[in-house]
């Protein structure tokens, strides 16, 4: 298949492109060109400001793909343009949400596509805006020539990851368990979620590419390791050989404490996230999640360490801060 990525250099997109060469298709990635990205086989690189709505369809003028998947939408009008303004021809069109999109908390465990509401909050403006995207395409794009789908991912990690732990302190987790310094949770720290490693997701999107059992729906694409957040420091943990230590802090103390840099706890993370992958398997029974917990951390960590990623000074003090003035240990 002849496949155009919106994106390319991120988590999700550069996973995508790097799986897509590996299974021998051909892979175009559309960015604007400020970011360095490795790849074992080449794609073909359109630089080109996607926002630019010129640019944008003067890069795409002509271009015949088979399929377009957009990693860059984040609302309604963002979708919109990515559709009217291409100026070539695509016969699949496949846009990322996102599990945040759904309203919280969960009526039921595991998530299934068909049951759950979308999120109608405004006050927490990215669900609410991918939500409005999600409205847009799966209930105003009906019957379009070429079909559109939508994916859902939960939690997902891979090379390019620099958002893991409750700070975003990233190779900071490493760095403060080898130092014996205690990491913050929030509640009690046993808050289950589903971890997804990006090449797993991005076979999924592949797998939907040009498959009519994917045309007008919804996936969500998702590992099956469920685990909290402090399950996930252990792993990090035997990384270094020492079992880390912990401090806690209230979900509602966070937000508290500022409402913008945590609100992604009080109106996300606090709630369970298990999601249903039966509907993707059923699409596309030749896709499975391979990546287990501990794997997929352990090649992040690697990743780290290939890229001289250094602690971020001012996320560790802020840590000690909040577990000075606030936690309980």
């Amino acid at each position: 298949m002849r496949i155009l990525v919106l994106g390319g250099t991120g988590v999700i997109s550069r996973a995508i492109i790097r799986e897509g060469l590996k299974a021998g298709h051909e892979m175009i990635a559309l960015n604007r060109g400020t970011r360095s990205v490795h790849f074992e086989e080449v794609p073909e690189i359109i630089r080109c400001d996607w926002r630019d709505t010129d640019a944008y369809s003067k890069a795409t003028e002509g271009l015949q793909v088979d399929a377009v998947i957009d990693v860059l939408s984040m609302s309604a009008a963002d979708a919109k343009h990515t559709m009217e303004d291409f100026g070539g021809a695509a016969k699949h069109w496949i846009f990322t949400s996102t599990s945040c999109a759904y309203k919280k908390p969960f009526a039921h465990l595991p998530v299934r596509e068909c049951e759950t509401q979308r999120w109608d909050d405004p006050a927490y403006g990215y669900p609410s805006a991918k939500a409005g995207m999600e409205r847009y395409l799966l209930e105003e794009c009906k019957g379009r020539e070429a079909p559109v789908t939508v994916i859902r991912p939960s939690l997902t990690y891979g090379e390019g990851s620099q958002n893991i732990g409750i700070l975003r302190q990233n190779v900071g987790i490493l760095r403060r368990i080898e130092a014996g310094k205690p990491l913050l949770l929030y509640d009690d720290g046993q808050t289950v979620f589903t971890y997804t490693f990006a090449p797993d997701l991005a076979r999924g999107y592949l797998a939907c590419c040009l498959n009519p059992r994917a045309y007008g729906e919804d996936f969500h694409i998702t590992s099956e390791n469920h685990a909290s957040k402090a399950d996930m420091y252990r792993v990090f943990g035997r990384m270094v050989g020492k079992e880390p230590k912990f401090a806690y802090l209230p979900s509602a103390k966070f937000f508290e404490i500022d409402p913008q840099q945590f609100e992604h706890i009080w109106y996300e993370k606090r709630f369970p996230h298990i999601f249903s992958i039966e509907k993707i398997r059923t699409a596309c029974p030749e896709w499975k999640p391979e990546i287990d917990l501990e794997t997929g951390l352990r090649q992040i960590a690697q990743w780290w360490e290939k890229e001289g990623m250094q602690p971020d000074p001012a996320k560790d003090a802020l840590e000690d801060e909040l577990i000075a003035k606030y936690a309980r240990q």
